[in-house]
């Protein structure tokens, strides 16, 4: 079998020009058995699945499999839904077409079933961490998950990390007895630390896990820096989070007019999307088959460093909550820290983060037989509201808590690009 590389449908990538974008005929052989047969020695079995408790109404059946349960315990919380009101890069844009919490989620997870399913892994368990792996992020994206780890750290010592607000929005906040295999891929996705090689931790128990989670609420960036996920499931998902990234955010970039379509070095503009998901993907498959690890070739480990740290220098770091709206929200963040802190002890219960937050979750723990313990730590429930909130919602509130302000925020103008605003064209091939 002849192969492209560095080249989809007529694309050339001339930053990886020697990089195959698709499978060799060997590889495709026995990635066509595999997804035809049985799934493989190295998948997690449902068998395996691991529970805090044993409860009859999470029995898996021929039906609805242990993971399968999973994702659909994590698509029916609220925590879940807001993920559609939530930045992935660019706030403040009037446009319903750029990338939402949510669909990245989504996006993900298709990168990771095409990965997974290629190696004969267990694609329920890798669409319950994909669709959850976000689930504890903060509005604003990046930003606000750094605004609200800023003030929270100072007051506690304590840091906020959102893949370990998840484990604690799947665990504590909505007790749903998922898997530990879940929790423990959702805790390790961490897609912004790019590794070419992932190996399984080891890690068997929930008491465990459990130490693990503590030492990065207490240690932060150095504990978070070893995650390693437990489950070859897990290590697909973190190495699909920034696969399924770094090609959309340059296509939103381009869309929103913050970077021209021919600013990137590779020539691709827009399509370069594409091109990263062929190329990535088979990469991944490729230097997996038949291994007790997924990892990537050199060249596509190179290229994916590359781009990332494009993206980074032309879209993150001047566009993400950046510039003059930089400081103005990190403001408004320490601002409503504490006027949070204020209502839970005055207990007024007309207060948003009464009425909103903990009244909701009271009510969820209830059905469950759980409790939520909002009294005893009010910096960890003020954590747990904030970073639920929706871009919406935190701009409502800011506005509540600054009256006669309209200001506070730019805003939301559909038509502008009607009027001389920016344009949005681009090419996505």
């Amino acid at each position: 079998m002849e192969r492209s590389y560095g080249r989809v449908a007529g694309t050339v990538n001339v930053m990886a020009p020697d990089l195959p974008v698709g499978l060799d005929g060997a590889a495709q052989d026995r990635v066509a058995r595999i997804c035809a047969g049985p799934r493989g020695a190295l998948g997690t079995p449902d068998q395996a699945a691991l529970r805090r408790t044993l409860e009859a109404r999470d029995e898996p059946t021929p039906l609805r499999p242990a993971f399968l349960r999973d994702t659909e315990k994590i698509l029916h919380t609220p925590a879940y839904n807001r993920l559609t009101g939530k930045t992935q890069v660019f706030s403040f844009r009037a446009d319903d077409d750029l990338t939402r919490r949510g669909l990245h989620a989504q996006l993900v997870n298709r990168v990771a079933q095409d990965i997974g399913r290629a190696l004969g892994l267990n694609t329920d368990l890798i669409e319950a961490i994909a669709i959850g792996h976000d689930i504890g992020h903060t509005p604003f994206g990046h930003a606000g998950e750094r605004f609200l780890n800023d003030v929270y750290h100072e007051r506690t010592g304590r840091w906020f990390f959102h893949n370990v607000h998840s484990v604690r929005v799947l665990d504590v906040l909505y007790p749903r007895n998922l898997t530990l295999q879940t929790l423990d891929g959702v805790l390790c996705h961490n897609g912004e630390c790019e590794q070419r090689v992932f190996e399984t931790s080891g890690l068997a128990t929930f008491d465990e896990f459990d130490e693990v989670v503590e030492r990065c609420r207490r240690e932060g960036p150095a504990a978070v820096a070893q995650l390693r996920p437990m489950t070859l499931e897990g290590c697909v998902v973190r190495i699909s989070d920034i696969i399924a990234y770094v090609g959309k955010d340059r296509q939103d970039a381009i869309r929103a007019g913050h970077v021209p379509a021919a600013a990137f070095d590779d020539g691709l503009g827009g399509a370069y999307n594409s091109w990263a998901l062929d190329a990535f993907i088979a990469d991944v498959v490729e230097n997996s088959l038949g291994g007790s690890r997924i990892e990537m070739s050199q060249e596509g480990f190179r290229e994916l460093k590359r781009a990332k740290r494009e993206n980074g220098e032309k879209i993150y770091e001047k566009h993400e909550v950046h510039g003059p709206m930089e400081g103005h929200v990190e403001g408004l963040f320490a601002q409503m820290y504490g006027a949070c802190l204020e209502d839970l002890a005055s207990g007024n219960p007309a207060s948003p983060i009464l009425a909103h937050h903990v009244r909701p979750l009271l009510a969820e723990a209830a059905h469950y037989g759980r409790t939520y313990d909002w009294r005893s730590d009010p910096d960890q429930t003020v954590v747990d509201f904030i970073a639920s909130m929706t871009d919406d919602y935190f701009m409502a509130y800011a506005e509540r808590l600054n009256p006669g302000r309209p200001d506070l925020f730019p805003q939301r103008d559909y038509f502008a690009d009607l009027d001389g605003g920016l344009r949005r064209d681009g090419d996505w091939g």
